[in-house]
């Protein structure tokens, strides 16, 4: 008998909850991984995923998006092995699962912290309160502790994510663990190719809400990006350059920075 042949994977995109490949038919060979080489159109369509399972996500409780990305670590750290072989080191994996806890653990606390009953004159009540953003298009960096501490944040606080990835073999493998987390499909989306390609279509997107290029190391391509986000006054989290430290304590602002505040005024009863 012939020696039998591997089966060679192909990390194509995650949008909507599935892998379907670029609608292009494109691929980069990426260390000898066929890697999905993602378009215009596939941005669209994971645009439009986002923002139908946006109000669903943002209506969860925030208990339930804790369980959620508390799932999502233990599925990261069930396939440790996996990630070991792409080149992740077993103490970034252990950095990666621990921020998935981290961040969920703050999933029902955030708006205490940050929601207020405020002093006002009259004979009301003044609440103010924590809401998300919408649809954040993120450039995320090569790590998967990069790109877990850019995901995160945005999804926990009820936020939807399409992400560019520059890291594809981490992005789609982790991806594989999310959609084996009970997280609804839409939540996070993955693209894979060229991000000066891809990016600027999100960028100009009218149904994005806001960009996050925290990770975005190319001066160039980020100020494009910026300009093109103010022709629909998108949020925008500017480039942290050499500041792009993931391995620190990332404190609270990746979840404020995505959040809108929401105040309302009630009368009280006599």
């Amino acid at each position: 008998m012939s020696e039998r042949l591997k089966v060679r994977k192909t990390y194509k995109l995650y949008i909507g909850g599935k892998f379907p490949r670029s609608e292009s038919g494109r691929t980069d060979l990426v260390d000898g991984d066929n890697v999905a080489r993602a378009s215009r159109k596939d941005a669209r369509d994971a645009v439009v995923a986002a923002r139908k399972a946006q109000p669903g996500w943002a209506g969860a409780t925030a208990y339930n998006r804790g369980q959620i990305l508390y799932r999502a670590a233990e599925m990261l750290e069930a396939r440790r092995a996996e990630f070991k072989h792409l080149g992740v080191s077993g103490e970034e994996v252990s950095a990666s699962t621990d921020r998935l806890v981290w961040y969920a653990g703050w999933a029902d606390k955030l708006a205490q912290v940050t929601g207020n009953a405020n002093p006002v004159a009259g004979p009301f009540f003044n609440l103010s309160a924590p809401e998300p953003t919408g649809v954040v298009g993120v450039i995320a960096p090569p790590s998967l502790l990069g790109l877990v501490s850019v995901v995160a944040p945005a999804i926990v606080t009820g936020n939807t994510v399409v992400v560019i990835s520059t890291g594809p073999q981490v992005a789609i493998t982790l991806a594989e663990t999310w959609a084996t987390s009970d997280l609804p499909g839409g939540v996070v989306n993955i693209l894979t190719g060229d991000p000066a390609e891809v990016a600027p279509w999100l960028a100009s997107h009218d149904d994005v809400n806001a960009l996050d290029l925290t990770a975005v190391a190319d001066a160039a391509l980020a100020a494009d990006l910026e300009r093109e986000a103010a022709g629909t006054l998108k949020r925008v989290l500017r480039p942290a350059g050499a500041e792009a430290d993931f391995t620190t304590d990332p404190g609270l602002r990746p979840m404020t920075a995505l959040l809108e505040t929401k105040t309302v005024w009630h009368p009280k009863g006599f």
